[in-house]
Order: structure tokens, then sequence, then C-alpha cells
């Protein structure tokens, strides 16, 4: 992998308008995103449309909305996703779904989804995982509020299905996560407990989460876009405005080729400044059998003799010749010395 995978989430961005919808494509398109992922459900599938208490959300950004209400409000209409799907072919970026319910599978297969992401509050949804794993094709599953023994469940979960492409997002269902909700060293112990890709599912509000994560190994990154036609949207205070989309793609581009070694690296650009490292001068006149000391030779810029590592090689040995002030101390003058 050259560059992190980055996918742009759409979610409830829209605002119920396909227009909107088809323009955050082409925004994530024009702005590096290298897929767009759309949700589908309908609010029927995800909640009861009950005045109860329960199904009032109490805390955070969505506080006082009823369940059912806010997923009718976000929700990406199945009569869009033939559209959305051919649209983003036509302008050659990968469209892709977070199925919520079984029937959402079955829809997606008939549009050729070419791969699924499992949300983090279905992460142990094991009848939609089976589902997602019958048809064969990558899973990406998502580990927000998930502790590492349930991740483990799950992952051997798939293994069971016989799944063997899957990555997993690390990811904080904070709504917009702060910076202390995160540990990214968790991406690393991810990646070497179950030898996968793994990415970031990034819900904070700036790129410096993102940055950090590139720098330990995330190679996916998702992020939800918006234009400021979407201010009304659920998902807007932790969503990516258009004109920030391709400095959030170059900011974890740059991270990755930082990172693109596995050996000790020097590129050969360098070579042009070694000229300015240190070599030994005569800085007083010396005559000819007259002893090298520390008042007439000193290790100035730039290198046009002998380096560092000869100065006390050479120190208080006689001089071969007269050497003139300025002039660079060079083997040649040593060549019949064994330095």
């Amino acid at each position: 992998m050259n560059r992190p995978y980055f996918i742009a989430e759409i979610s409830s961005n829209h605002c119920g308008s396909l227009k909107i919808a088809k323009k955050l494509i082409k925004i994530a398109k024009k702005n590096g995103a290298d897929a767009v992922k759309l949700q589908t459900y309908n609010a029927d599938s995800m909640t009861l449309n009950l005045n109860k208490k329960n199904l009032l959300i109490k805390k955070g950004m969505w506080k006082g909305e009823r369940l059912w209400e806010l997923y009718d409000k976000a929700k990406t209409p199945f009569s869009w996703h033939k559209e959305l799907f051919k649209y983003s072919k036509k302008l050659n970026i990968k469209c892709f779904s977070t199925p919520f319910d079984i029937e959402a599978v079955n829809f997606l297969e008939k549009l050729k989804c070419p791969f699924y992401k499992i949300s983090s509050f279905e992460m142990n949804d094991y009848p939609l995982i089976k589902r997602v794993s019958e048809t064969k094709k990558p899973i990406i599953l998502s580990t927000g509020t998930s502790n590492l023994k349930e991740i483990t469940k799950t992952v051997n979960y798939l293994k069971s299905l016989k799944v063997k492409n899957f990555s997993i997002m690390y990811c904080v269902s904070n709504y917009p996560a702060k910076i202390e909700d995160f540990n990214l060293k968790n991406i690393k112990i991810l990646k070497k407990k179950f030898k996968c890709k793994v990415g970031l599912s990034d819900h904070s509000v700036d790129n410096t989460v993102s940055i950090a994560a590139a720098s330990v190994g995330a190679e996916l990154f998702e992020k939800h876009i918006c234009t400021k036609e979407s201010k009304n949207s659920p998902d807007f205070k932790f969503s990516l405005l258009d004109n920030q989309i391709l400095e959030y793609r170059k900011n974890i581009d740059n991270v990755f080729k930082l990172l693109k070694k596995n050996f000790f690296y020097r590129n050969n650009s360098e070579n042009l400044y070694k000229k300015f490292r240190r070599s030994i001068y005569c800085i007083k006149e010396i005559k000819k059998g007259e002893k090298f000391t520390t008042s007439n030779i000193k290790l100035l810029r730039p290198v046009q003799g002998l380096g560092p590592e000869f100065f006390y090689k050479i120190l208080n040995r006689k001089s071969p010749q007269k050497i003139g002030f300025g002039v660079p101390i060079t083997n040649r003058i040593f060549k019949k010395i064994n330095l």
C-alpha cells in the first residue's frame, strides 16, 4: 500500500437531498478520497417508533432527540442507492455501505456493493455478520464502545465463518470525540493481536488524531464529509467541510511517506549538504618540519580536506611541507605518512 485508504463517510450529511448526496460524492472524488460510504437502513429497522423514555437520548450532542426520529432524519433512502452507486461508478470512485440488518445486505447485494462495513454498535450482531460473510466480500469491522475481549470474540467469529479478508477500525464512539477519549496505542495493539490492517474511524473535530494515528500504523481512515448545506445534519459538528477534505488527505499521506521504510534510510539529496561538514584547515602558516598544534590547525567548514576523525592523529606530528594560511590539510600532504 503506497498511501492510506481514505473513506469519505456521507452518513446524514445529505440532509435529505439527493442533489447534496451526489455533490458530496463529487467532492470526495475531487479531494482524493478512495471511496465513499453510505449507511443503509430504515428507521423501523433500527428502533421502535414509540414515545417511551428509554427511547429518548438523554445526553450528548443529540440530547432530547427520539431515537426513531433521529434515524428517520438521518437515513439515506433505499430509493437513492442505485443512483448513488451509478453516479460513483461514473466518477470512478468506490461506493459501499454499512448495512444495519440482513434486509439491507440483501438489497446492497443487488447493487453489487464491493465490500461492507459493520458499524460499532452492530459489532456483536452475529446474524448480520454471518449474512455479510456469505457475500464473500471484504469486511471492515468498527470497534467503538468495545473492549479487547469483545473485539476478540467477534474476530474469532469472523474466522469461524472462514472470513479472511477483513480490517479493523479503531473507533471512539463519542460525537464529537475529544483528544482525551483516544489511546492510539490501541492501533498497535490491534495490529499485533489480529495480524490484519487496522484503521481509524475518526469522529474528532480536527486532523490531530488522524495524523497521530497514521504515525502509529493506521492504514485506513474514515471521516465524515459535508458542505455548508449540511449545517442541519446530525453529524455536521464532527465532519470535514469540503474545503478541509484535501488537507486531511494530504496530512495522512505525508505521515505515511514519513514511515515508508523499515530500514535506516537517507535520501540521496542530502549528499549535496555533506560539503558543510568540517575538515582540518591551516589557520597559521606552517613551516616544513613544524609540528601541528591547536594554534595552527582548526576544524572548519566546508569539508575540503581530512575530516575531524584525523585531527588527533596528526596533532603533534611534523608537517612534511610548508602549508599556507587557509589551506585545507589533505591526505596528499601525508602521502608518505600512514594515518
